[in-house]
């Protein structure tokens, strides 16, 4: 099947299919004699299993070790069960670390008149967020939430 039956098939793009054949999560497609990528079911079965642990947020390199251990009979569940405690320990971090910037952001929100005046506490707080004045419409602690999103790039 082409890229486009394996993408309805799987329920992955046809761009994320060549990005996890770019990155080696599944092996390079054969080729038709026109040059096309052709997939066969044992692909499109490889392609719902990474887009199953993509759902569940494992990362590019999660889903390598994932993909292994699958393919590994000798392997032992306990591994298996090993990486997903761990990924589950990373989600309850980023849980955590929302909860923080929603209670934050409402925190602002509240502060906010959101009427006419250009005065706006929100966006006082993204340009400063350190200033003495703006903290004072935090939560204590919260300024640390601004630091961490500004040094994640947010």
């Amino acid at each position: 099947m082409n890229i486009g039956e394996a993408s309805k098939a799987s329920g992955v793009s046809a761009k994320m299919i060549r990005y996890y054949e770019d990155t080696g999560l599944i092996p390079p497609a054969a080729r038709t004699e026109s040059g096309y990528r052709a997939y066969a079911r044992n692909d499109v079965h490889r392609l719902g299993f990474i887009r199953r642990a993509r759902d569940l947020g494992f990362s590019v390199a999660e889903i390598g070790e994932l993909l292994s251990l699958w393919s590994d009979r000798a392997r032992q569940s306990a591994d298996v069960k090993r990486l997903a405690q761990a990924h589950i320990v990373e989600l309850e971090k980023r849980i955590e670390s929302l909860r923080e910037m929603a209670d934050t952001l409402q925190e602002l929100v509240s502060c906010c008149a959101g009427d006419e005046r250009p005065e706006c506490p929100i966006l006082a707080k993204l340009e400063h967020p350190d200033d003495g004045d703006a903290k004072s419409q935090l939560q204590p602690g919260m300024t640390s939430v601004f630091r961490s999103m500004a040094s994640a790039g947010n």
